[in-house]
C-alpha cells in the first residue's frame, strides 16, 4: 500500500437513502434522509476495499432547512431564504451543530456523528468535512456553541458598512429587498450577500441565502486591516479547533479563495499545531492565487481550471490528449498539492446528457487522472457505477448534477446495495475498483512519472489527440500506461525516447508485461527510442506492469 490519497466524496443525506419515492419537491417525510448510521462497518469495509484513504462527509454542519427542527429546541428557518426542501449544506445555521436530517435520534445527533468518526477510523478510512468559511445562512444562530463563546454578529457595530472587527458587511439604512419576491422575511439592516454582493438587491442567481463573512478586508477598497486581528479570524479558528477535537482528520474548504490567504495561515498554523497530521483541501479556482494558498498552509487545492477542465474536453472530443501534458506542465513545481477529480457535488456527472453522455467515455479520463501523478484524487459517490444524474429533483433542476438542495436518493446506489446493477454499471465500477486499487497498491504510482507525448507527435500509429501515454517507475517496478479516448479500437506503438530510459533506469531488454486492468499478457522489448506495439480498446487503457 502506497502513501496515495483517494478520497471518496459522499454527499452525506443522500448516500445511504434507500427511499425511491423521489417526489419533485418531496419532504423528508416523502423522500427520506440518508443516516449516520448508514455508514455501518460493512460500508466502510466496501470503501476501504475499494482503494479509499479518506471519505469527504458532506454536508454534516447544521445547515438552513424547510424542515421543521422546532420540537427539538432547532430555530426554523424562513422558507424565503432557504434554496430547495432540504436546504443548501453551504448555507450554515450552527457551526456548532450537525445536521438533524442525518441522525435517527436527533437529540443525540452530535453523539451519533462522534460514532461515526470512530467507526471511520476502526476501518482503517480518514474523515474529512466541510469548512465553510466565506458565508453563513441569513438567519444564523448558534444553539450549540460551547460557554462562553459569542455568536458570529453579537456586538457587530451594524451602522458600518465595514469595520474590522464586525463578523458581516451592512447595507446601513436599508432593508433586504431581493430582486424577487419574498414573502414574511424582514432583515434590517441588510447584511450584504454571500457570493461578494454588497447592495441589498441580490438576485435569484446570487447566493441570496447567505451572507458574507468579514475577515478585515474593506471590499469597497480592497484594503486589509488585520492588526489587531479580526474578531471573524478568532471565532473561525476556534470554530476548526472544535471539530480537529472531535477527531476530524481534514477539512475540504469552501470557496477558500473568496477569504484572504493571511487568514488561513495564521488559522492552519494553529491548526496544525494541535494536530500535525490534519489536511486543509482548499476550493480555489484561480491559478494565479494557487501558490498563495498552498504558502498559507494549504495542503491541496482543487486542479479545476486546468487538469479538471482539460480532461471533461477530451472527453468530449472537443480538446486534443495532448494539452493533458500542458495541463500538469502549468502548476508542476506545486503539482503534488493538486487534487484532481472528475466529478463532485458542484460539477456535473460524466455519464449525464450535459458531460458525455456515457459513463464509459469517461474511463480513460479516469485512468489518466488517478495514476499519473502522485497527488491525490477524488471521486464523487455514484461515479463509480455510472450515475448519470439527470433526475429532475426539485430545487435542483435536470442539470446532470446530483442535487445538494433536495431530499432525494441515487438511483445507482440504491440498486448496487440491492445488487440490480445493469452490466454496463457492473462493468463501470469493475475498471473504476481496479484503477483505484492500482492508485494504493502499485508501488510505482508512488515514483517518478514521464509523460510520452513529446516523444509520440500524430502518426498512423499515434493518435496524439486522442491517445495519452506515460510511465510511472519505482525501484524495479515499472508502468507503461496508455489510455484511448477514441470511439475505436486502435493498433498503436508507442515510442519510448532514450532519455526516459536512461531517466528512469529502465534496463533495455525484453520483458513479461501483464495489463492490470485486462490481466492480458504479453512480451515487450523495451530499447531507447524503439515503439511497443498494442492494441487498445475504444474509450479504454492499457496498464502494462513489467
Amino acid at each position: 500500500m502506497n502513501n496515495k490519497i483517494l478520497i471518496y466524496q459522499v454527499f452525506t443525506r443522500l448516500y445511504g437513502n434507500r427511499n425511491s419515492n423521489r417526489k419533485e419537491n418531496g419532504t423528508i417525510e416523502e423522500n427520506g434522509s440518508g443516516k449516520f448510521k448508514d455508514f455501518n462497518q460493512s460500508v466502510l469495509k466496501h470503501i476501504r476495499e475499494m482503494g479509499f484513504s479518506h471519505i469527504w462527509f458532506t454536508g454534516v454542519i447544521r445547515h438552513a432547512t424547510q424542515t421543521d427542527y422546532t420540537k427539538y429546541g432547532i430555530p426554523r428557518q424562513n422558507a424565503a431564504v432557504v434554496k430547495g426542501k432540504a436546504g443548501s449544506p453551504y448555507a450554515i445555521c450552527d457551526y456548532y451543530d450537525v445536521d438533524p436530517d442525518l441522525a435517527v435520534n436527533v437529540n443525540k445527533r452530535m453523539e451519533e456523528f462522534e460514532a461515526l468518526i470512530s467507526r471511520v477510523h476502526r476501518a482503517g478510512l480518514k474523515v474529512i468535512m466541510d469548512f465553510v468559511p466565506n458565508h453563513v445562512a441569513r438567519q444564523y444562530h448558534s444553539i450549540a456553541k460551547p460557554i462562553g463563546v459569542k455568536d458570529l454578529g453579537d456586538g457587530d457595530n451594524q451602522s458600518e458598512g465595514f469595520s474590522p472587527q464586525n463578523n458581516f458587511y451592512y447595507c446601513p439604512g436599508c432593508k433586504f429587498e431581493p430582486q424577487f419576491d419574498v414573502q414574511d422575511y424582514e432583515e434590517y439592516p441588510a447584511k450584504s450577500t454571500g457570493n461578494d454582493h454588497f447592495d441589498p438587491h441580490p438576485g435569484v442567481n446570487d447566493w441570496y441565502e447567505t451572507v458574507k463573512l468579514n475577515y478585515g478586508v474593506d471590499y469597497y477598497t480592497g484594503q486589509g486591516y488585520f492588526d489587531p486581528i479580526p474578531d471573524t479570524w478568532n471565532k473561525m479558528t476556534d470554530i476548526l479547533l472544535y471539530w480537529t477535537s472531535k477527531g476530524v482528520d481534514g477539512f475540504r474548504c469552501d470557496m477558500a479563495e473568496m477569504v484572504p490567504a493571511a487568514f488561513w495561515a495564521w488559522a492552519t498554523d494553529k491548526v496544525k499545531y494541535h494536530n500535525p497530521d490534519i489536511i486543509f483541501i482548499g476550493e480555489v479556482y484561480n491559478p494565479a492565487e494557487y501558490r498563495n494558498y498552498i504558502n498559507a498552509g494549504f495542503d491541496y487545492l482543487y486542479d479545476k481550471v486546468g487538469m479538471y477542465d482539460t480532461v471533461r474536453n477530451v472527453i468530449c472530443d472537443h480538446g486534443s490528449s495532448s494539452f493533458i501534458t500542458g495541463a500538469w506542465q502549468s502548476v508542476d513545481d506545486i503539482g503534488r498539492h493538486m487534487l484532481y477529480f472528475l466529478e463532485n457535488h458542484d460539477e456535473q456527472r460524466v455519464a449525464s446528457d450535459f458531460f458525455a453522455g456515457s459513463a464509459r467515455k469517461g474511463l480513460p479520463g479516469l485512468v489518466a487522472s488517478v495514476l499519473m501523478q502522485s497527488n491525490p484524487f477524488m471521486l464523487y459517490a455514484g461515479e463509480e457505477y455510472g450515475e448519470r444524474g439527470m433526475d429532475k429533483e426539485g430545487f435542483s433542476g435536470q442539470d446532470g448534477r446530483t442535487t445538494i438542495f433536495d431530499y432525494w436518493s441515487i438511483d445507482t446506489l440504491c440498486r448496487a446495495a440491492e445488487h440490480k446493477l445493469t452490466d454496463e454499471e457492473k462493468y463501470i465500477y469493475d475498471v473504476h475498483e481496479k484503477v483505484l486499487r492500482i492508485a494504493r497498491k502499485e508501488k510505482a504510482i508512488d515514483g517518478a512519472f514521464y509523460d510520452l507525448m513529446y516523444i509520440n507527435p500524430w502518426s498512423e500509429r499515434f493518435d496524439n489527440n486522442r491517445q495519452y501515454a506515460f510511465l510511472r517507475k519505482k525501484d524495479k517496478d515499472t508502468l507503461l500506461i496508455v489510455c484511448n479516448f477514441s470511439d475505436n479500437e486502435v493498433d498503436i506503438d508507442v515510442k519510448i525516447p532514450g532519455h526516459a530510459v536512461n531517466f528512469l533506469s529502465i534496463a533495455e531488454k525484453k520483458y513479461k508485461a501483464v495489463d492490470l486492468l485486462t490481466g492480458d499478457t504479453a512480451t515487450f522489448q523495451i530499447k531507447g527510442d524503439d515503439s511497443v506495439a498494442m492494441t487498445v480498446a475504444p474509450y479504454s487503457a492499457r496498464v502494462w506492469k513489467f
